[in-house]
């Protein structure tokens, strides 16, 4: 992993560079909090319309998953000395809504269900890869190392997500729903 900090220097510009970039690190860490607390929310409900066993059991696993994930982000808040608070995330809000309008519109016990539903949860997981490892590269511009390494392994479990997401579609799921 590169090595990204640097010393902001003791100017007031200098100083004040670096404070904007915690500021926007905090706010991105903030929107993650509350993203992956609606998210555990949420999953139970996508694990419960699923057709399929395995997906099913993706988004149990995953469920599982998000919840260490804020579990992990409130560790990240204490590393950097802040008090873990999440910020409303229009974008999670949105995307399960979409998550939600998928399943009204598609047949109960259907594989078109379970392809739409992957379709949503692999946005989720983008928008999720995208925000840690920005997040992440951020923490190592700020010398947050410690902050970097668990974000990366955040990183990890989502990428893992998406990619358990992709596998279940292409072994069956996509063609058995162009069947139904």
């Amino acid at each position: 992993m590169k090595n990204y900090s640097k010393n902001f220097g003791s100017s007031d510009n200098a100083h004040q560079e670096g404070e904007d970039l915690r500021r926007l690190f905090l706010d991105g860490l903030r929107d993650l909090y509350w993203a992956e607390i609606r998210l555990t929310k949420s999953l139970p409900t996508m694990a419960q319309a699923a057709t399929s066993k395995g997906l099913t059991r993706a988004f149990e696993s995953h469920l599982s998953e998000t919840e260490e994930h804020v579990n992990r982000i409130e560790r990240i808040f204490k590393l950097v000395d802040e008090t873990a608070q999440g910020k409303k995330c229009p974008a999670m809000i949105g995307l399960l809504e979409e998550a939600d309008e998928i399943t009204k519109s598609t047949k109960d016990g259907s594989l078109v269900r379970d392809c739409g539903l992957i379709l949503a949860a692999q946005k989720v997981e983008h928008y999720e890869i995208a925000s840690y490892g920005t997040l992440r590269t951020i923490a190592e511009i700020l010398g947050y190392e410690e902050v970097a390494d668990i974000l990366q392994l955040t990183l990890n479990d989502e990428e893992d997500a998406d990619s358990k997401l992709t596998q279940l579609a292409q072994s069956h799921i996509n063609v058995a729903a162009a069947q139904e």
